[in-house]
């Protein structure tokens, strides 16, 4: 059985959905159509074009037009499959002289989140307080390709509408990131990599027998914030290795095909479900984090009234955010104590899974950060683990 046999279908990401129906309720309102199927989409990221089915099309009234797709992510777990992506289009009342970057002013409607501390999110060309959360690459994405079909001269505004968006947000750790109440047009690319099928898992497991050829450990990443913060500390890209979230599958590969040691990156609402021996980290398949946080809290002693403030947390981020709370204001150290206890467990717990599954020993190491990729904990392994790598 040959890669290709393994390798699953990538889609699209949401930002290129919201552009083809911008481009298709654009075009119906400004030329004489009967049909339009599909439409044209440069992707700008990787420089190519693509046709996306229109799933309905539709003039509002003499100014304003409206287009619906549908999302495709391809073979990936990803709530967003088929969710429906509407823009309306309408004319501008003032007119422009020879284009320019006014010409298209594009907002966020129902379903579409907002960045409720956007000045923290570098991916924002514009970063405001309460900035709707269309990202960099969506915006150009859409306001180029819409560019080469305004006529001269004229001004459009653009709404992007996700009708599941606020439903299907409640589902995520969108909020954990300051995006509230709807989803995020995120990315920096257009192709969505099936990161979650079943395929995948394949070719991460050949990309790390290449890798255990080169070095006898290994980084283990999680997601790309984890592959960016390990690349600031000085560690060598070649090290590292994204899981998505296969971390269970991925650490008795590295038992398998006879990986020294392992050390563990991750943001600390993904990574703090191998304590609780969660080791697909999916949330499809399953939670706890809060349970997990809870139960260390009340382990280290923290008060009752604090654990089930914990326990009822919407987030782990906000979970975390009540323990530095309440350091900051008692000058203690509950997030250090609480954190360093669950870095350890989920050491224990990768190495347990490793020997148990392979039998094998492996060393493993983990580093935990938040949503701002700033380290929150770094197990004693972990420490011993940098200071030779990096």
């Amino acid at each position: 059985m040959t890669t290709s046999d393994f390798r699953p279908r990538s889609g699209y990401t949401l930002p290129v959905f919201a552009c083809a129906s911008a481009i298709a309720a654009l075009r119906w309102l400004a030329e004489d159509l009967s049909a339009l199927p599909s439409v044209a989409v440069d992707l700008l990221n990787p420089p190519e074009t693509v046709e996306i089915p229109i799933e309905q099309v539709a003039r509002l009234s003499s100014s304003s037009a409206l287009a619906i797709t549908r999302s495709d992510p391809g073979d990936n777990l990803d709530l967003t499959r088929h969710t429906p992506i509407w823009a309306v289009v309408e004319w501008a009342v003032a007119e422009t002289q020879n284009g320019g970057l006014n010409d298209i002013q594009l907002q966020g409607g129902e379903g579409v989140g907002r960045l409720v501390n956007a000045a923290d999110h570098p991916a924002v060309d514009h970063p405001a307080v309460d900035h709707p959360a269309i990202y960099a690459y969506a915006q150009r994405l859409i306001t180029e390709n819409l560019r080469r079909w305004l006529p001269a001269g004229r001004r459009i505004q653009v709404s992007i509408i996700l009708p599941e968006g606020r439903s299907l947000a409640e589902r995520t750790s969108n909020a954990a990131f300051g995006v509230v109440e709807g989803l995020s047009l995120l990315g920096t690319s257009g192709i969505a990599q099936p990161l979650s099928a079943p395929g995948q898992l394949e070719l991460y497991r050949q990309e790390l027998r290449q890798r255990r050829d080169w070095y006898d450990g290994l980084v283990f990443c999680v997601g790309e914030n984890g592959l960016d913060l390990a690349q600031r500390l000085g560690i060598s890209p070649d090290r590292l290795l994204k899981t998505a979230n296969w971390l269970g599958s991925m650490l008795v590969e590295a038992g398998l095909q006879g990986v020294e040691s392992i050390l563990l990156f991750g943001y600390h609402g993904k990574l703090i479900k191998l304590a609780g021996g969660i080791f697909h980290t999916h949330h499809h398949v399953a939670d706890g984090r809060q349970e997990i946080l809870a139960a260390h809290c009340a382990k280290l002693g923290l008060p009752t009234s604090d654990i089930q403030k914990i326990l009822t947390s919407p987030t782990a981020e906000a979970a975390l955010g009540h323990l530095r709370t309440l350091d900051a204001k008692i000058d203690g150290n509950w997030v250090e104590q609480i954190y360093n206890s669950i870095a350890q467990q989920i050491d224990q717990r990768a190495q347990g899974y490793i020997q148990i599954h392979s039998d094998r020993s492996v060393r493993v190491g983990s580093v935990l950060f938040d949503r701002h990729r700033q380290i929150v904990i770094q197990s004693e392994i972990a420490t011993q683990m940098l200071s030779q790598i990096c």
